[in-house]
């Protein structure tokens, strides 16, 4: 009885993960396959592979360079927030200033609500204004600020189920803050911290508004503009292009099939106080 009431859930889920599944085998099924063939028999397998799609996106738009700008960037830019997220929730939930602890905890959560596409002409302003446009910059800043307020959320719930105690004895042994958090708080936070990067990194990565708006040359051009000038290049060359979206896909499958159960680990690990 309890097996076949445990296969109901999985039953309810199968239709919403065919939903999300169809878009990603639709698109590598279509990147081996020439434009006539993506119109006339979209929903066979390839006749033959045309490998050359993926030649294409790697010699004739340079997806290499554009997936390297999309990784540091993406990379710097999660691993300055998870630093200055677990400093803020460390802050929050063990420093002696419980009004203003709450004070910025409460902005923090507030600034949850507000879309960043609100604010991109404010942020285009101060990116001008800093000398930022148009370099690096231009995106590591904004990605590093809107990643912090959910990285606090999530870092500050799993700290405030760290029992004190073990804190108080670091400090009989003579650790500084710093070496509390070094020694103590960052080793415990291990999992919580993986789920950060990961929510994080993939947001990062698959950002498209600010990257278009932020950086004009072609050179720093991130992942996702690149795609989307790669399609006004070779004048809809779908297969080419469905090719590129495949590549672009590769880090945030891999990261994601490799540390899933670190997210739900992550995101639960909190929820248990003892």
């Amino acid at each position: 009885m309890n097996r076949r009431m445990n296969i109901v859930p999985h039953l309810i889920l199968l239709p919403y993960v065919a939903i999300i599944l169809y878009p990603l085998l639709f698109v590598f099924n279509s990147s081996f396959k020439g434009n006539s063939e993506i119109v006339l028999k979209p929903w066979r397998l390839p006749e033959s592979f045309e490998w050359d799609n993926y030649a294409n996106a790697f010699s004739n738009s340079h997806i290499g360079k554009y997936f390297f700008n999309s990784l540091y960037i993406s990379t710097l830019s999660t691993l300055a927030g998870i630093l200055l997220a677990t400093a803020i929730a460390y802050a929050v939930t063990r420093m002696k200033f419980p009004k203003l602890s709450k004070l910025v905890y409460g902005v923090l959560l507030l600034s949850l609500l507000i879309p960043p596409v609100s604010l991109l002409i404010p942020l285009y302003i101060m990116i001008k204004d800093m000398g930022f446009y148009n370099t690096p910059l231009a995106l590591l800043v904004p990605y590093t600020a809107f990643g912090i307020p959910l990285s606090v959320f999530i870092i500050a719930a799993f700290l405030k189920s760290i029992p004190k105690e073990l804190e108080e004895a670091g400090i009989m042994d003579g650790l500084s803050v710093y070496g509390l958090l070094g020694r103590i708080v960052l080793p415990l936070t291990t999992p919580t911290l993986v789920t950060v990067f990961i929510l994080n990194f993939m947001n990062h990565w698959n950002e498209y508004i600010m990257a278009s708006m932020f950086l004009s040359s072609q050179n720093l051009r991130t992942l996702p503009v690149a795609v989307v000038a790669f399609m006004d290049k070779f004048n809809m060359n779908y297969g080419a292009l469905c090719a590129s979206v495949m590549i672009s896909c590769i880090p945030v499958i891999v990261v994601y099939a490799v540390l899933q159960r670190k997210i739900i680990e992550g995101v639960t690990a909190g929820s248990v106080k003892g």
